[in-house]
């Protein structure tokens, strides 16, 4: 798995009582892959891990693997303590996905040895490839991720924080087989510098609603026209990253709100988040129209000067 494309995280539908649109997922997945994603993250931070019943994450897994139909490597979220991160990682595997993201253990802020030990155990129990999962309370020591490294379930980090420095020094101390991925929010802003480290990869969650101009944004940074990716980023992609600084979860409720406003029904957040206010909803839409009509300038006109 190369993991070659953009990567899609798609949200998890649901209606008022949050009982999960497993139909609308399936479509909204399969939209995803026909768009030309180059992986599907399934039940991740954006799909809202940690609101879904082992059930539900077994069900959208399972259909997510499906419609994928093997164009593309599906990768299921995992996370929690030990013992439930290697439970829905067995669910994941039972279900047909090709890799895990392991999320951070929740709640607890452990050293560099317990966090090594957790994503062991998770490794020798899981039966599937990992990639970690940097931020919040799991940041990690070059000397960490090189020893994590060395276990074969492990083959990748994706990285959170957002810490440049670290990362080259991870990058250094890691074997070169592993594979690194731009994780931050709104990740076309900071994808310059990952670049420059030769961390092509990143997942975009602006692919969920509007594919097209998402990835003609990946193009450009990986072909090296920053004049094209400049254009969409300071047209588009910096007054989302400042709407989404406005609410507290809107890096999950935005992207739903997002969806829903381009024809599909995905239903609200799921509790403890909040779906987007009124006044916020229409600067949505505003800038979702402006991003339609950038793609549109692009389409027509290529190579700008």
């Amino acid at each position: 798995m190369t993991f070659d494309g953009l990567l899609f995280f798609p949200v998890t539908p649901c209606d008022e009582e949050e009982r999960l649109g497993l139909e609308v997922f399936r479509r909204h997945v399969r939209q995803g892959v026909e768009a030309g994603c180059g992986a599907v993250f399934a039940c991740c931070g954006t799909g809202e891990f940690p609101a879904l019943s082992l059930r539900d994450y077994a069900a959208c897994v399972a259909a997510a693997v499906e419609e994928a139909a093997g164009r593309v490597p599906v990768v299921a979220g995992t996370g929690y303590g030990t013992a439930m991160a290697v439970e829905f990682a067995r669910a994941a595997e039972d279900g047909g996905a090709s890799a895990l993201l392991a999320l951070p253990p929740y709640l607890v802020q452990a050293g560099q040895d317990g966090l090594r030990r957790h994503y062991e155990a998770i490794a020798d129990g899981a039966r599937l490839p990992i990639i970690l999962y940097q931020r919040d309370n799991a940041v990690f020591e070059p000397e960490t991720v090189a020893a994590l490294a060395r276990h074969p379930g492990v083959i990748g980090l994706k990285d959170g924080y957002g810490d440049l420095g670290l990362m080259r020094r991870i990058i250094e101390a890691a074997p070169s087989e592993m594979l690194y991925f731009n994780g931050l929010p709104t990740a076309e802003l900071s994808q310059p510098g990952y670049r420059d480290l030769g961390v092509v990869r990143y997942s975009s969650a602006v692919f969920c609603f509007l594919p097209g101009l998402a990835l003609a944004c990946y193009w450009a940074l990986r072909d090296g026209r920053d004049d094209v990716a400049n254009r969409l980023i300071e047209g588009f992609y910096r007054p989302l990253a400042g709407l989404r600084s406005e609410g507290p979860g809107y890096a999950v409720s935005l992207v739903k709100a997002g969806v829903r406003l381009r024809g599909l029904d995905v239903g609200p957040v799921r509790r403890p988040l909040s779906d987007p206010s009124p006044e916020h909803l229409d600067r949505l839409a505003a800038l979702i129209d402006r991003g339609l009509a950038l793609l549109e300038e692009l389409e027509r006109s290529p190579d700008p000067a």
